[in-house]
């Protein structure tokens, strides 16, 4: 170590920043994500499902990927006692979908055709890919609980567009000329 680094220490009292959550919001926000859409099942059996940015891959072998949950967030209790989750990377024709399961206050399986994946989880056709997940571990950080999932099944369409969030606002991927 250097004498420029400080070691780090678990629980060592952090400083308050000099930033507001507007602030750290505004600046994520320039990051440009896909979109996906994470379904699963309630204790009652119920499908629970919420649109999702914060999905990145962690491993190859084993196949692995992370999303997190605000702790607040009304299906946290199913993800946390669940077993298997999907996650569905949206194709660009799919906005209307990522806002339905983004809305707050409504029922957002009503009327829609899905199928149970292989470990219970809903399945919703045209997702440009779909990621069948075991639970396999999460960490509480901050206001989140971050989900580790063990993929178990793999599908995809070559012919997809990404579904891209970006400031706020859904795009389409265009090729750079």
């Amino acid at each position: 170590m250097d004498s420029q680094s400080t070691p780090f220490t678990p629980g060592a009292a952090v400083p308050v920043p000099a930033f507001t959550r507007q602030d750290f919001r505004s600046a994520l926000g320039l990051f440009a994500t896909g979109v996906t859409i994470v379904t699963g099942r309630a204790a009652d059996g119920s499908p629970v499902g919420l649109t999702a940015n914060s999905f990145n891959s962690v491993s190859m072998s084993p196949p692995l990927v992370l999303w997190s949950l605000s702790r607040q967030a009304g299906s946290m209790s199913a993800f946390a006692a669940g077993s298997h989750y999907a996650i569905h990377i949206l194709a660009a024709e799919q906005r209307e979908l990522a806002e339905r399961f983004a809305s707050k206050g409504l029922d957002r399986f009503a009327g829609l055709e899905w199928r149970e994946g292989a470990g219970g989880a809903p399945l919703i056709d045209g997702a440009a890919a779909v990621l069948e997940c075991h639970n396999r571990s999460r960490y509480e950080e901050g206001d989140h609980v971050i989900f580790v999932g063990e993929v178990e099944q793999c599908r995809y369409r070559q012919d997809a567009s990404p579904l891209i969030f970006h400031g706020g606002r859904f795009y389409t991927e265009l090729p750079m000329t």
